[in-house]
């Protein structure tokens, strides 16, 4: 078995076994016609389970013919210019190859001695990245596992920064569409069931300043403590970028900690054109950033980035095993000193093989190029009397709903509209994702490949006509 260790007596059977694979998927991305084979659970589970762990098979190639019927055949492909749905991008090839390589070396960024040269990569990244939002000299960060982890973090920063002796006083401000894990931290951290304070938006979207004004004023009154404002720049539904400048005087006014998630929004960072939608992010205390989404990275590959470095001494411990405190007088840098996780992956060399060959602009080019394309997407949808587009994009998503001509019945039509993004994924000839507008079911389109063009999104939104139309011809049918 030793011989399946990657080590210098393996090197070449490492070249041969990896080339197998990466030819496997090359053939794969280069015949792939639809985003998904329409491939049902009960279709793929039985050969699934059908496959006895304890029998290996012995043989790389027979190990990927297997995985060709298991996965790679059925696999929803996010390459494909009519994938349409969540927040995955397509990913660039230097990337890829930063994957690649950190698989094989396996460095983890915990401490200096287990990832010398991976640690200092890391930190220029997160130090460029604090640059580009404009957190001034002071700001420090690390990277994470994804936007979940970086807004936990953050808001634990918070929580401790609030010195309240009290969690049940604590509170978030965030608005009616921000990210679950908003919720999701505040419970993590303890908080109370109320501790997270919903803030309406308006028909654009994005938070009311006026009702956030209104929260803080209430919260001050009632002698509870606002723990932290969470401002997002690129909702997951809508895109929409809350009012930066203004969230951030009106946590000035308050001494509230201000944390952006831009989990979506950071692409804007290396925008050549649109940076300006996201003025007022260089006033946060922490800001969540996912290249793993707009900056066309694999998954993982994410960060959070703080105003004050001495704030991350929150999640800060030392064991004599690992990162003993004299190291600290001796200057040694350990990642782990500002991080949740202890093991972790060297996520940043792909950002960083990304920018040496491809440079922010290039990233930021190809940003730019979904965010235009979505403000052509939207001129289709708001042109076509088939359909009710919700918003006019910041980002690259639009929010959609069939309407049919002869049916008044929202019940009916949400049926037709969920039926409709059913059938289309079950066909396999696009992806998209749906979410709910004031209680009825929209369906959403999230662009975010550079090779989609509006001809593909006509050609959907014919698709997702035609099968909304044959539901309710059948529904019709049934009826009488």
């Amino acid at each position: 078995m030793r011989s399946h260790l990657l080590n210098d007596l393996t090197a070449e059977q490492y070249r041969r076994s990896v080339t197998e694979g990466v030819e496997r998927v090359a053939a794969k991305l280069a015949t792939t016609d639809r985003p998904f084979t329409g491939v049902t659970v009960d279709a793929l589970s039985p050969l699934i389970d059908g496959i006895d762990l304890d029998r290996p098979l012995h043989d790389t190639t027979a190990a990927l013919d297997e995985l060709e019927d298991v996965y790679l055949r059925d696999a929803v492909y996010f390459h494909h210019p009519r994938y349409l749905a969540h927040l995955n991008c397509p990913v660039v090839i230097p990337a890829v190859l930063g994957e690649a390589v950190l698989s094989a070396v396996n460095s983890s960024l915990d401490t200096w001695d287990q990832s010398a040269g991976g640690t200092l990569i890391e930190r220029k990244l997160i130090d460029w990245t604090a640059e580009r939002i404009g957190l001034g000299p002071a700001a420090d960060g690390v990277f994470t596992s994804g936007g979940t982890q970086s807004n936990l973090q953050a808001l634990l920063l918070a929580r401790e920064e609030s010195k309240s002796d009290s969690l049940a006083e604590l509170r978030i401000f965030a608005s009616e569409v921000s990210h679950f894990s908003v919720k999701k931290s505040a419970k993590l951290l303890g908080l109370g069931p109320d501790a997270v304070v919903s803030v309406p938006v308006g028909a654009d979207k994005r938070m009311q300043t006026v009702a956030l004004a209104r929260e803080l004023e209430r919260c001050k009154q009632d002698g509870l403590v606002p723990m932290a404002v969470v401002a997002t720049a690129g909702t997951t539904d809508f895109g929409s970028i809350d009012p930066l400048p203004e969230i951030a005087e009106l946590c000035e006014q308050y001494g509230v900690w201000m944390h952006v998630d831009a989990a979506y929004g950071c692409g804007l960072l290396a925008s050549l054109k649109h940076r300006d939608r996201i003025a007022g992010i260089e006033r946060a205390d922490s800001v969540t950033v996912d290249y793993h989404k707009s900056f066309f990275q694999p998954v993982s590959s994410s960060a959070v980035l703080v105003r004050d470095a001495s704030t991350l001494c929150h999640v800060t411990y030392h064991a004599d095993y690992l990162n003993p405190r004299r190291m600290v007088t001796e200057r040694i840098p350990n990642q782990v000193d500002k991080s949740l996780q202890t093991t972790r992956r060297f996520d940043a060399l792909k950002l960083w093989l990304t920018l040496r060959t491809m440079g922010a602009d290039g990233i930021g080019e190809l940003f730019d190029e979904v965010c235009e394309l979505a403000a052509e997407g939207w001129k289709l949808l708001a042109a076509d009397p088939r359909y009710d587009v919700v918003v006019e994009p910041s980002l690259s998503t639009l929010v959609f709903r069939y309407i049919p001509a002869a049916v008044t019945d929202p019940a009916e039509i949400d049926r037709a509209n969920l039926y409709a993004r059913k059938a289309l994924f079950a066909s396999g000839d696009a992806v998209v994702a749906g979410t709910k507008v004031g209680g009825r079911h929209y369906l959403k389109f999230t662009l975010l490949n550079p090779e989609t063009t509006t001809a593909d999104i006509a050609a959907v939104l014919d698709l997702i006509a035609g099968h909304a139309e044959q539901y309710l011809g059948e529904s019709l049918d049934r009826a009488s």
